[in-house]
């Protein structure tokens, strides 16, 4: 029976350090972002870091999705 992949990320941020960092990294932009959005009025440079922080996250997004397909073919094939 294939595991559904929202165990896989359960396993993945138990037991792997680097899926554990990009995912603390993601929250950590995430954090920033809701700041931002919050404020009344961006700056120049605060537009400039909000679309920085979009595309940071969806890289690591992208990242830990990749791991997790891995972790599925991985597991597919045992």
């Amino acid at each position: 029976m294939p595991i559904a992949s929202g165990d896989i990320r359960e396993q993945l941020m138990a037991a792997n350090p680097e899926f554990q960092h990009l995912a603390a990294e993601h929250s950590r932009y995430s954090t920033e972002l809701e700041r931002l959005t919050k404020e009344p009025y961006l700056c120049s440079e605060d537009l400039i870091l909000e679309t920085k922080l979009k595309k940071l996250k969806l890289r690591l997004r992208d990242e830990m999705e990749k791991m997790v397909a891995e972790n599925e073919r991985i597991q597919q094939h045992r």
